[in-house]
């Protein structure tokens, strides 16, 4: 006898596994996805781009409102340009002028919500030392019992006062009508033409505090927000939909071609569908006189309408 050991069992080879193809993705189907990513990603962007620009926007102002709002006064001499050719870098500067208010032009601001709630805002010129008329914007009032009015609008200071305003620039024309004494928004050229006297027209003052203290005022105006709103997310999650158009389509893509190698290997076709390629070839059965099925017969015929309720 041979004293070589008895051989070990070995068992079949492993099949070697197909290289996924992806040839499918030049078909018209596939390439018109590709094409409807690409557009969808473009718009993306651009909507991104837009929120990201109203964010600078709004940052902007908030620098504005960080550099100037809580500044010590400049005097109105030599500063006049701050009204008469304003620059937006220098909105919300504080800048003290002495003189006195022209109450009998007083004029009223329609639909000016605070917290909600409808209102005014009051307008009165100041003739400053300077010269110069600056509009002054003294502050809110709430809507009155009488309709389109308020029910009283407080006097400024009279005599000589020395104010302390900050610079905001005028707005634009709403082209809306107003009753008499009131504008529908701070027009400064509206304001002027509504007097017989040139004022400051391209920035008024929003009033922070007057010298002497009048007994009844307008409600002070609400500082400037500085939260500069959801505009990053909005921008960020824009970008992340052009993005995820293309991780959809190309995961879509791999599904397929991992799909369309498990048929290949199963040897599914496009034609047999599902039909299992494991199962053993059968052998033509034999029919027993009469015309009966044999055993095999009856078998084969159960496991066919299995088949066909799975």
């Amino acid at each position: 006898m041979s004293g070589a050991g008895p051989a070990g069992p070995t068992g079949p080879a492993e099949p070697k596994r197909r290289r996924l193809d992806f040839r499918f993705l030049i078909s018209p189907q596939w390439l018109g996805g590709l094409v409807f990513c690409m557009i969808f990603s473009v718009a993306c962007a651009m909507l991104g781009q837009w929120q990201m620009d109203r964010r600078m926007e709004a940052v902007s102002e908030i620098n504005k409102v960080l550099d100037n709002y809580d500044d010590s006064p400049v005097p109105l001499a030599g500063h006049e340009q701050l009204f008469t050719d304003f620059q937006a870098p220098t909105e919300w500067t504080p800048v003290s002028m002495t003189g006195s208010y022209l109450e009998e032009d007083t004029r009223i601001v329609r639909n000016r919500p605070r917290a909600g709630k409808p209102g005014y805002e009051v307008l009165v010129p100041f003739r400053a030392e300077t010269g110069d008329v600056i509009v002054i914007n003294r502050g809110w009032l709430p809507i009155g019992n009488t309709a389109g009015h308020p029910d009283a609008v407080p006097a400024p200071p009279e005599g000589e006062v020395t104010v302390v305003a900050r610079v905001r620039p005028g707005e634009p024309d709403l082209d809306r009508g107003a009753p008499e004494g009131q504008l529908a928004s701070i027009d400064l050229a509206a304001f002027e033409d509504s007097v017989d006297y040139p004022v400051a027209d391209t920035a008024y003052g929003e009033m922070v505090e007057e010298d002497p203290e009048p007994a009844n005022r307008p409600q002070s105006l609400v500082a400037p927000s500085l939260d500069e709103g959801p505009h990053l997310s909005y921008s960020v999650q824009w970008f992340l939909f052009g993005l995820m158009s293309f991780i959809v389509w190309g995961y879509l893509a791999r599904q397929k071609a991992v799909n369309d190698r498990e048929d290949l290997e199963l040897g599914h076709t496009e034609d047999d569908g599902y039909l299992s390629a494991h199962r053993a070839p059968r052998t033509k059965p034999v029919r027993r006189r009469g015309g009966r099925l044999t055993d095999e017969e009856a078998e084969d015929a159960l496991l066919d309408k299995a088949e066909a309720r799975h």
